[in-house]
């Protein structure tokens, strides 16, 4: 099953605020953070970035790396987030 695959599935499962995404800039970077620590993957769903981020590299499927970027959040304009990209595939924008 793909990584998008088994998001999916797992989105199910998750609370009905997190099926939905996350605005980045209503939060702060540290309540960002925490979520991510603690669900393990969260949407963000900002116009400049639309994406899945991530805990750590064992959320990721077998070939991808991980990436740090930065969204924008309420007090921080470069929060830090890490999320999936597969190796090689590093085309785009950056953070």
């Amino acid at each position: 099953m793909s990584r998008f695959g088994v998001i999916a599935m797992a989105l199910c499962f998750a609370l009905p605020a997190s099926a939905a995404g996350v605005n980045s800039r209503a939060v702060t970077c540290p309540a960002l953070q925490g979520l991510i620590a603690q669900q393990r993957f969260v949407f963000i769903g900002n116009p400049d970035f639309q994406d899945f981020v991530v805990s750590d590299r064992s959320v990721c499927s077998g070939p991808d790396v991980i990436v740090t970027r930065s969204v924008p959040t309420l007090d921080n304009p470069q929060c830090l987030v890490n999320y999936c990209k597969r190796r090689g595939d590093f085309t785009g924008s950056g953070g």
